[in-house]
């Protein structure tokens, strides 16, 4: 999995006030919880941008006041108006305990049915899976070159070694819709 370093600082102001403040002078409220007791910090908006504005995930190197963290972002709160990052939960996590994540899906090879003159139509790009943090990978690739006309790729299908996949085993990751040039060329 991909690692950032993000810094922080402690903060023991808390409040409705207290965070309009920090959000007016460019920072992002945050709280880190998992590993017994909760901790208020703050981190730099323009430093955050790079752990949330991208399709990957990443193990975040927290370093609050000089202590060293492992965490995951578990959910970011937006301004309904402007987009901006309201505040931030972090799950620390560690090497040993399995913890649930959404890592997104690599699509790999070409399908038949596409050869045939088929669509293909991704229905899902990211996959909520849980496991210790070495069998999770940066991204979970799925070959498709055997997909044919008409087929779809459910999650029951799947498996990921050191994974357990979090998701209803019924739901389509993607599937190869027959076209109206599809439907000619069989004729």
């Amino acid at each position: 999995m991909l690692t950032i370093d993000l810094a922080g600082q402690s903060r023991t102001n808390l409040g409705k006030k207290e965070s309009k403040h920090l959000r007016e002078a460019g920072l992002i409220p945050c709280v880190l919880y998992g590993a017994g007791e909760n901790t208020n910090f703050t981190v730099e908006a323009k430093a955050f941008d790079k752990v949330f504005i991208t399709p990957n995930v990443y193990v975040v190197n927290l370093n609050l006041d000089g202590k060293a963290h492992k965490a995951i972002v578990k959910e970011i709160q937006f301004h309904p108006v402007t987009d901006n990052v309201l505040h931030v939960d972090f799950l620390e996590i560690s090497d040993d305990k399995p913890f649930a994540v959404k890592l997104p899906i690599k699509i790999t090879g070409h399908a038949e049915g596409v050869k045939l003159g088929g669509k293909l139509k991704v229905k899902m790009r990211k996959m909520r899976v849980s496991g210790l943090l070495k069998d999770l990978p940066a991204e979970l690739e799925i070959d498709i070159t055997s997909l044919g006309l008409g087929q779809s790729i459910k999650l029951a299908a799947l498996s990921f070694e050191g994974l357990t996949i979090e998701e209803p085993k019924s739901s389509v990751v993607c599937s190869v819709l027959a076209t109206r040039e599809s439907n000619q060329q069989g004729k």
